[in-house]
């Protein structure tokens, strides 16, 4: 397991009590799996999602 994604799960485990973290595929049903950045974006914020993390960016939605 690479460091950065057992750091990522440990500190989810902390702040949660949960010890893992789950991966699906990313897209909207009837839609094709993301594939690029953009797509990421365009899929976040027609979905349910609160959060998106790409890289080193972290994207949120804003409250209304």
């Amino acid at each position: 397991m690479s460091p950065r994604y057992w750091k990522l799960i440990h500190r989810f485990y902390e702040k949660t009590g949960v010890p893992l973290v789950l991966n699906t595929s990313f897209n909207l049903k009837g839609e094709p799996i993301v594939s690029s950045p953009q797509d990421a974006l365009a899929t976040f914020h027609k979905s349910g999602l609160d959060i998106l993390v790409m890289e080193n960016f972290v994207v949120s939605k804003l409250e209304t």
